[in-house]
């Protein structure tokens, strides 16, 4: 047992300090360049290695397929290897997204970069896809599982001396895990949506280019797309206050429904930015409501299991597993489903199957696993009254 000078003291939460606004800004900036990343991968990568890179249809599958599946089969690990990882002075989650940075550049920028061969560019994406999920998880896991840790309202902290209880093994934890209601709920209905998101995304350009004649305007509308998303991040955060979070998940992702429908039965200019600026905001939805709704989920757990911490890491990384092996499956399929369809790689024009399909990919798809990802919703049994009730509960805990 480590000793302590009667003169020292271990660093203790101030419990009416609040999080200034530098702080929400400086770690809103840090995960800014994995978002970014992420819309292109989410954007143009498929495009890409069609059209650019010219591997055929069924390679450029095999690329996304595995490549995703890769990257959800790392999230777990990475949880695992995090959980035991040990305490530094920068926290235990710290040196896991400083490390992984600058390999991360590296393999990102070699998954845009054409080689000079040929025959090996399928080894070669798929490689670097690999590799660049990899690193991502490593960056991604701890970042988005340092949110139980901003808030100064927490009395735990990710402190060896504040934070530390008995903590269960990991394979106890994943199964008290599993077993939470709540979370299973909550990752099932996000797991419909992000598949219906990722089919929009990754089919967007292509769908622009040769479904409705607008292969000169999908810089323009997808650059449209992100900074509504951006602007429409404060609108959500306030909307979820006023009117609680379950209310701005349905309001948020079924805005998107009516407005691709209408780009694939009205496929102009002037739709295609309508549909822009209404996509970015239930894109904003999809990607803020999960990570603020899960840290609910944790605080509910706690209260199901008081004597069983720190297993913040297992929510987090099982979570983007079970989204990225349901969103690998659903661009390997629909990549296929284009290959099956007669897609020609580096063609100006597209055969009528293939327009039928993209039609298919960008509106009655999406729809209905939207659809199907709200009826889970509804069964989501943390309200705005639960959650504040949980709270309240967590204090007198402490």
């Amino acid at each position: 047992i480590s000793r302590v000078k009667k003169t020292e003291k271990p660093s203790l939460t101030v419990l009416s300090q609040k999080l200034s606004l530098c702080s929400k800004l400086c770690f809103a900036i840090g995960g800014a360049p994995k978002e970014v990343a992420a819309s292109a991968t989410a954007f143009f990568l498929q495009i890409y290695l069609l059209d650019v890179a010219q591997i055929n249809a069924f390679q450029a599958s095999m690329v996304l397929f595995i490549g995703k599946v890769w990257g959800a089969v790392t999230d777990p690990i990475v949880g695992f290897l995090i959980m035991k990882s040990r305490w530094t002075k920068i926290g235990r989650l710290m040196p896991w997204m400083v490390g992984c940075t600058p390999f991360l550049v590296v393999s990102y920028f070699y998954l845009w970069f054409v080689p000079p061969f040929i025959t090996g560019r399928f080894i070669w994406y798929l490689g670097f896809y690999c590799l660049y999920q990899t690193l991502i998880t490593c960056f991604h896991v701890p970042y988005s599982a340092l949110t139980m840790f901003l808030s100064t309202d927490q009395k735990e902290r990710d402190s060896a001396t504040a934070y530390r209880k008995k903590q269960l093994p990991f394979y106890r934890g994943f199964i008290l895990v599993m077993r939470h209601g709540p979370y299973l709920t909550l990752t099932a209905a996000f797991l419909f949506i992000t598949v219906a998101i990722q089919l929009v995304q990754s089919n967007f350009v292509l769908f622009c280019t040769y479904a409705a004649d607008l292969k000169d305007h999908f810089h323009n509308i997808v650059l449209t797309i992100l900074v509504s998303a951006v602007i429409s991040i404060p609108l959500w955060q306030w909307f979820l206050e006023r009117f609680g979070k379950k209310t701005a998940a349905f309001c948020g992702i079924t805005w998107i429904m009516p407005f691709t429908l209408m780009l694939v039965f009205i496929p102009n200019v002037a739709v295609a930015y309508i549909v822009a600026v209404s996509s970015g905001l239930s894109v904003a939805a999809s990607l803020l409501l999960p990570w603020s709704m899960l840290p609910d989920v944790v605080d509910d757990f706690r209260l199901a299991n008081p004597y069983s911490k720190g297993h913040e890491a297992i929510f987090y990384s099982f979570y983007v597993f079970f989204t990225k092996f349901a969103s690998g499956i659903s661009l390997g399929v629909s990549t296929l489903c284009l290959e099956f369809a007669g897609y020609d790689t580096g063609a100006c024009k597209q055969p009528a199957p293939v327009v039928y399909t993209l039609k298919l990919l960008i509106g009655a798809a999406p729809v209905a696993f939207i659809v199907t990802g709200l009826m889970i919703l509804l069964l989501y049994p943390i309200s705005e009254d639960v959650r504040l009730r949980n709270k309240v509960c967590l204090e007198e805990l402490r």
